[in-house]
């Protein structure tokens, strides 16, 4: 599932999108098979079919689901619902797909950008980065990154792109004759009409 774009603002556009690298359900992938490998075997020696043992069956059943649901589920649909966002504005982190979790930086707030990993992680392409910002947050780890090489790169950049756009004059403002030009172009094309040329070119000349 796609970062929505809805949550986008005017001419922000989605640079990088990703969620946390497979490494993550590792834990929940082998606490799944723990469990029903214990499921199965406590079952299976739990022989007869009285009451108390019925009972017994279910307890173990209730408790194997609770588990599962509490662990492996969870963490699955927060790996799945988890984006890592990096805009042409700022980077967010989204988590959730009823309650939702999000944390935002502007890029232009952000000083440093680190990644730790280990000889494996390096291996498999996963780290943890580490991002500094002013403001009240500070610092920011996050966990399981894939390419943080890449994401470190894609943050320096879109920052210093960021600072360029800023430090650029602005555009000198149309001047009378080339705002009729284009007028007159318009309604050569057919997007205006003779009626809505001459109410704009009142409205400039009146200006």
């Amino acid at each position: 599932m796609p970062f929505p774009t809805r949550l986008l603002t005017e001419g922000e556009e989605i640079v990088v999108d990703t969620r946390p690298h497979w490494i993550a359900l590792i834990g929940p992938v082998l606490v799944t098979i723990v469990v029903v490998v214990a499921e199965i075997l406590a079952l299976t020696h739990i022989h007869g079919h009285s009451g108390a043992k019925s009972i017994l069956r279910w307890i173990l059943a209730g408790a194997g689901l609770l588990l599962f649901l509490a662990y492996p589920v969870r963490t699955f649909i927060k790996w799945a619902t988890s984006h890592f966002v990096i805009t042409t504005q700022r980077l967010v982190h989204r988590v959730g797909l009823i309650a939702h979790g999000s944390m935002e930086i502007p890029l232009s707030r952000i000083t440093d950008v680190r990644f730790d990993q280990n000889i494996l992680q390096r291996m498999i392409g996963v780290g943890t980065l580490v991002i500094e910002s002013a403001g009240e947050r500070g610092r920011e780890a996050f966990d399981n990154v894939r390419r943080p090489e890449f994401i470190q790169k894609t943050l320096y950049e879109r920052a210093r792109a960021g600072e360029r756009q800023a430090a650029a004059p602005a555009a000198p403002a149309a001047s009378p004759a080339e705002e009729l030009a284009r007028l007159a172009d318009l309604r050569d094309r057919g997007v205006l009409s003779e009626e809505e040329f001459q109410a704009q070119k009142s409205r400039l000349l009146g200006s």
